[in-house]
């Protein structure tokens, strides 16, 4: 019976981790990890909407890894001359589940 639980725990907790994002999860994601305060969806607040960043994106295939990187570092100059600073609150699998997210929203 302890296996049980061990092997239960185990996937249960994979599956939250590895699962993608659905809105109202990367929505809540943003607000703790404090990307609400510059971005929305739909439209530009401080940094661009998020469906703006998926458009210029979309068809490339190493996106993920640059935004994660832009995410997790901070930035410059891609979007004006609002800097993005390191978000140092998000952790890595955190920034690869909202970044395959915005991806997601290609128009």
């Amino acid at each position: 019976m302890k296996r049980y639980w061990i092997v239960l725990a185990a996937s249960v907790s994979f599956t939250c981790s590895a699962q993608a994002l659905d809105n109202a999860g990367a929505q809540a994601l943003m607000k703790k990890d404090g990307c609400d305060s510059c971005h929305e969806i739909d439209k530009k607040v401080v940094g661009p909407a998020f469906r703006d960043v998926a458009a210029k994106y979309k068809g490339d295939k190493d996106a993920s890894i640059k935004l994660q990187n832009k995410v997790k570092r901070g930035g410059a100059h891609v979007w004006g001359d609002m800097a993005m600073p390191p978000n140092i609150l998000a952790t890595d699998a955190e920034i690869k589940s909202l970044v395959d997210w915005i991806l997601t929203l290609q128009k």
